[in-house]
């Protein structure tokens, strides 16, 4: 069916890359409904539960019609850029309507809907191709640095939100952290959420530099090792440092899909009433925005 022996692979290599490839991509599974909600603080547990199943559920649908309909070995999943400026046009909505977040949030899918629809006539037609062509060049070949740019901003930039007890946060590593300039001073404004903050930093340049040498050394699953590790670490970290078990969370975690989230909070809930509060000028300049991010992320 996929014609292995034709693309020169094996199912043995196609089962490595499969899982090496969740694996790089398996953060998203968290960070969507983390960025959406404001880490569960916009729109409560139950909207977090909604966006973190439908994350799963568009990847494994996009991904399985990549697999059998196209025959490409690519993995589909919400995109960064995508999703980031979601997450900052719902905080608009709010500031601009009166709206909750939830209101905002779906408000904001029915953008989604208009322009998912507008991006598949363009694809259908061909048009998309021609807008891409007509491009120059140069602005096409800097666009995919642009965003490696963008993700390297999200990865040490705003990643390593550390909370402390007395819920002050999020801290980032590199506002906070190396911004600080000196340990005394970061240490003062993150209080007892300095340590967590020195083991994610310590985590992250760890698992880094272990796969930038496996790499260099051409070993196979250089990427996972090194996630390994680095997951390895933190969790040694967690408990000999911190005196955390890593694993404490497990104990109550429910491994149920919320699916009664997902119905009550966004599954088919265009809220159309809410968009209209928007304003069609913002609306129509949104949908382009993101049929601009579409075609070129």
């Amino acid at each position: 069916m996929f014609k292995l022996k034709e693309n020169k692979t094996t199912v043995k290599t196609e089962i490595i890359a499969g899982l090496t490839t969740f694996m790089t991509m398996a953060y998203i599974i968290a960070l969507n409904p983390n960025l959406l909600t404001g880490f569960g603080q916009h729109g409560g547990t139950a909207l977090w539960n909604s966006v973190f199943l439908a994350t799963c559920i568009a990847s494994a649908i996009g991904t399985l019609v990549m697999a059998f309909a196209a025959n490409k070995p690519f993995a589909m999943a919400p995109g960064m850029g995508l999703n980031s400026f979601f997450a900052v046009v719902i905080t608009n909505i709010v500031s601009l309507t009166g709206l909750s977040y939830l209101e905002s949030f779906r408000a904001g899918l029915c953008i989604i809907l208009i322009e998912g629809i507008v991006f598949l006539i363009l694809s259908v037609l061909n048009i998309r191709e021609k807008i891409v062509n007509a491009i120059p060049l140069g602005i096409r070949l800097g666009i995919a640095p642009a965003i490696g740019l963008m993700l390297i901003n999200i990865g040490v930039g705003s990643n390593a939100g550390v909370y402390n007890s007395k819920g002050e946060g999020p801290f980032y590593a590199m506002r906070d952290f190396f911004g600080a300039l000196t340990p005394s001073l970061s240490k003062k404004s993150m209080g007892d959420g300095y340590g967590m903050m020195v083991l994610a930093v310590v985590t992250m340049f760890i698992g880094l530099f272990v796969i930038i040498i496996l790499a260099h050394k051409k070993v196979k699953g250089s990427v996972l090792i090194g996630m390994l590790f680095a997951s390895v670490i933190y969790w040694a970290g967690e408990a000999i440092f911190l005196g955390v078990n890593p694993f404490a969370s497990l104990a109550t975690a429910s491994f149920l899909p919320a699916f009664g989230d997902m119905a009550e909070t966004t599954l088919f809930k265009f809220s159309f009433a809410g968009l209209a509060k928007v304003g069609w000028f913002t609306v129509t300049t949104l949908v382009i925005t993101f049929c601009m991010i579409d075609m070129f992320d």
